[in-house]
C-alpha cells in the first residue's frame, strides 16, 4: 500500500467509481450551445461577436477580461443567436452567449488528427502565449488560468510540476479515463509544462485505487523521450486531489495562510489541463471540449462523454435515458464538493467534470442534535482547522476572530459535515463565514490601495 498522501486531517468515503468501465464516448451536439463569460477564475471575458455572427468551431468568441482571465471559444459551427443573462445551475442569472448550432465546421489551424506530436517547440514564451490564446484553465475544479500559473511572479521559482491524478471524489472516473485512453497526451503536456518551468522534476500522482493507470501511464513513460518524469501513486484519502493536500503528499511542504503553491516551489495541473495543455501547443486547438462522468445508482446506464463546453444539461441527460425515476437530486462535480443542479437548462462549462444522480436516501440529512465535543471535525479537517469553533463564532457573529482563526483558510472539502456524528450542518455555516471574511479582507485591501493612492 502505498504511504504517500498528507500530513492532517482527511477521510474515508466510498470511493463508488461505478462509470469506471465506461470507456470516453463523443456526445452528439446539442442544436444550441450557452458559453458562460464566468466560467474561470478571474474578471469575465468579454464578447468579441455580436448577435447575428456566423462562427465556427475553435474561434474567438470572449476575450480576457483583465490579466486573470481567459479567451472563450465557440465549440460548434453556427450563428450568434443573443448575448445576455442565462440562468446558471442554481437558477441565478449569468452573462452568455447563445449559439445556435448548424454544424461542426472548424477554424483553419486546428489539428483534429489523432497523430500523437512529441516534439516540444523550444520557445517557451510562444508555448505559454499558445496556452493563453487556447482559453486553458485548470480543470481539476478551481478553473484558474493556466498561463498565469505559468507565470510564476519575480523571485519564485518552481522546483515541481505536479500532476494531480488522484481523482478522489467519489464516483467521478473522467480523469480515470482520460489516463487510460489519453495518456500519450497526458505525458507529452506533462513534458511540455516542465520545459516551460525550467525543465524540473515532474510527478504524476494517481491514486492507489487506479492500478491501471498507473501502470499504463508508466508504460507511456517509458516509450517517450522524456526524462525526470515519474509515477508516484498515492493513499486512497480525501481530499488527497487537493491542491495544497497533494503537494504536501508529493513534496513534503506545507503552503502558508494566504500563499500560493509557488511559494513552496509547486506547481500544479490537473491530467485534463496536461491534455489541454498538449491541444492547445501540439495541434492548436483551444479549450472547447473536456471529459464528463454522467453517474450514479440510480441511473441504469453509467457514461463518460467528451463534451462541448456550454452544452445543456437537459440534453446530456436525455443522452442516457432521461432523469431515473428514483433521483431526487442532481449533482455538478462529486458527492463531497459538487454543487446542485436546480436549473436543467444551465449549461456545462469547462470546469464541469460530472453530473451525478443521487436518490432520496443518499440525499437526506440525518436530524441534527448537539454538539458533543467530540473533535471528530478538528481532526478531519486537512487544512487544520476547527470547524466546531468557527461554526460558534459564526453564529454569534464574531468576524474578527473568525478572521483570525483562518476561516479563510478553509477549502470547503466537507470533511467536517462527513464526520461529524451530531450531523451537524457544519460546512454551510463556515461556508457563508468564509464569503463574508473574504468580503471583509478585499474591502480592507480595497481601501488601503485607495488610501495609498490618495496620498500620491
Amino acid at each position: 500500500m502505498s504511504k504517500h498522501t498528507f500530513s492532517i486531517g482527511g477521510v474515508h468515503p466510498h470511493d463508488s467509481k461505478i462509470s469506471r468501465d465506461c470507456a470516453i464516448q463523443q456526445l452528439p451536439l446539442p442544436p444550441k450551445v450557452y458559453l458562460a463569460l464566468s466560467q474561470h477564475i478571474g474578471a469575465p471575458a468579454k464578447p468579441v461577436v455580436e448577435v447575428g455572427d456566423k462562427v465556427l468551431a475553435g474561434q474567438v468568441i470572449a476575450e480576457p477580461g483583465g490579466f486573470v482571465s481567459a479567451f472563450i471559444h465557440s465549440p460548434v459551427s453556427g450563428t450568434v443567436k443573443s448575448i445576455g443573462p442565462q440562468k446558471d445551475l442554481a437558477g441565478n442569472p449569468s452573462m452568455c452567449i447563445e449559439i445556435e448550432t448548424e454544424g461542426d465546421e472548424w477554424a483553419p489551424g486546428i489539428d483534429l488528427s489523432d497523430t500523437l506530436i512529441t516534439e516540444i517547440p523550444a520557445d517557451n514564451k510562444a508555448i505559454i502565449e499558445k496556452i493563453r490564446l487556447a482559453g486553458v484553465v485548470g480543470l481539476g475544479g478551481a478553473t484558474f488560468p493556466t498561463h498565469v500559473k505559468l507565470s510564476p511572479p519575480p523571485g519564485s521559482k518552481c522546483e515541481r510540476v505536479i500532476i494531480n491524478g488522484c481523482e478522489c471524489e467519489p464516483y467521478l472516473t473522467s480523469d480515470f479515463r482520460v489516463l487510460l485512453e489519453k495518456g500519450e497526451q497526458v505525458v507529452v503536456g506533462s513534458a511540455i509544462l516542465q520545459q516551460v518551468m525550467g525543465n524540473v522534476p515532474v510527478t504524476i500522482a494517481i491514486e492507489e485505487n487506479k492500478p491501471e493507470a498507473i501502470s499504463h501511464i508508466r508504460e507511456v513513460i517509458g516509450k517517450l523521450p522524456y526524462k525526470n518524469i515519474e509515477v508516484m501513486p498515492m493513499k486512497m484519502r480525501y481530499p488527497q486531489g487537493s491542491e495544497k493536500q497533494l503537494i504536501d503528499a508529493v513534496m513534503h511542504r506545507q503552503v502558508g495562510s494566504g500563499a500560493l503553491p509557488i511559494s513552496v516551489g509547486a506547481v500544479v495541473q490537473n491530467v485534463g489541463t496536461a491534455m489541454a495543455v498538449y491541444d492547445a501547443v501540439q495541434k492548436n486547438k483551444p479549450l472547447v471540449d473536456n471529459i464528463v462522468s454522467i453517474t450514479g445508482e440510480c441511473l441504469p446506464r453509467q457514461a463518460n462523454f467528451q463534451i462541448r463546453v456550454g452544452t445543456p444539461f437537459r440534453f446530456i441527460i436525455d443522452q442516457v435515458g432521461g432523469i431515473p425515476a428514483d433521483a431526487a437530486k442532481i449533482i455538478s462535480g462529486g458527492p463531497m464538493m459538487g454543487k446542485a443542479v436546480a436549473n436543467l437548462d444551465a449549461s456545462t462549462l469547462k470546469g464541469t467534470s460530472a453530473l451525478l444522480f443521487l436518490t432520496e436516501k443518499q440525499t437526506r440529512r440525518a436530524p441534527e442534535s448537539n454538539c458533543i465535543r467530540c473533535g471528530k471535525c478538528a481532526d478531519a479537517c486537512p487544512m487544520g482547522l476547527e470547524p466546531f469553533l468557527l461554526v460558534r463564532l459564526a453564529k454569534a457573529g464574531e468576524m474578527e476572530e473568525l478572521e483570525k482563526n483562518a476561516v479563510q483558510d478553509c477549502i470547503e472539502c466537507g470533511c467536517c459535515l462527513f464526520s461529524c456524528p451530531a450531523r451537524i450542518p457544519l460546512l454551510d455555516h463556515i461556508r457563508l463565514a468564509k464569503g463574508a471574511v473574504l468580503g471583509a479582507i478585499r474591502a480592507r485591501a480595497a481601501a488601503a490601495k485607495a488610501a495609498a493612492e490618495a496620498k500620491k
